[in-house]
């Protein structure tokens, strides 16, 4: 992994799913100790209560990731925590402090560029993607058939000392109906958006992160550290960065304004 630190006006994390056997708590720490940000939203699905109703399992990684979000808290970094669908339970504690870290429902981040966007989980977009009840029960049977699948390539990979890839980030962008649950989500949250007076919105929820203008809006996803190992990340000047954070770090989208056209920058 790289040594260098890295320093950002904002960053924004979701989908941790701390409490998960399929965290990627070893890359999670390693951006930990190398970025500093002035604000960190962790914009739900931080810790899995749903995974660990079913199982307990908390190795002390999961605590250390825990340790480090709360002492960038106590030592100057504004810490913002969204709850999410998988960690639902704390939002009854919104609008409380916990150890410096401030509970909220959703909230607008003005960017140094000028740009007003949204942030919220996304979870609240579920009733304008799903389907019928069995198809969510199907999706949710097949999505952790995806996850085992993708924690024996990650397990083989390491073994023959090759780096991370998400092997269920390659099949879920090869069926289509995937695809399309994903525009939908897309759809629903740039509407919300421009609901709220929002010139964008940033959220997680799906795993699959994105940085695109859609509908004159701009549309940002942070991803997940189950499967692709991702943030957001605000520099100095405004502008939005898209970085994958795994043995090597990738920057591979950056956005300045909502009405630019999409552009690539490689770390």
């Amino acid at each position: 992994m790289a040594s260098q630190s890295f320093h950002y006006k904002s960053v924004w994390l979701s989908d941790l799913h701390l409490g998960s056997k399929d965290c990627k708590a070893d890359y999670l720490l390693d951006m930990l100790a190398k970025t500093q940000c002035e604000t960190l939203y962790l914009v739900g699905d931080v810790i899995d209560i749903w995974a660990l109703e079913r199982r307990f399992n908390w190795p002390e990684k999961h605590n250390k990731v825990v340790d480090a979000l709360i002492k960038k808290a106590q030592t100057g970094t504004k810490v913002i925590y969204l709850p999410g669908n998988h960690d639902e339970k704390v939002k009854k504690y919104i609008g409380m402090t916990f150890a410096e870290v401030e509970i909220k429902q959703e909230v607008i981040h003005t960017t140094s560029s000028g740009q007003k966007m949204l942030i919220t989980h996304g979870d609240v977009f579920d009733g304008e993607v799903c389907l019928g009840k069995w198809q969510s029960v199907l999706g949710d049977l097949l999505y952790d058939l995806l996850l085992f699948l993708n924690r024996c390539c990650f397990s083989l990979r390491k073994l023959f000392g090759f780096g991370y890839w998400s092997l269920a980030g390659y099949i879920k962008s090869r069926v289509k109906g995937a695809n399309e649950a994903i525009y939908r989500y897309k759809k629903a949250a740039v509407n919300y958006a421009k609901h709220k007076g929002a010139d964008g919105i940033i959220c997680g929820h799906i795993h699959q992160p994105d940085v695109e203008i859609l509908d004159g809006c701009l549309y940002c996803n942070d991803g997940d550290w189950i499967e692709n190992c991702t943030l957001l990340a605000e520099n100095l000047d405004g502008s939005i960065e898209l970085i994958y954070w795994t043995e090597t770090i990738q920057s591979l989208t950056q956005f300045e304004q909502p009405q630019d056209s999409p552009g690539q920058q490689a770390a």
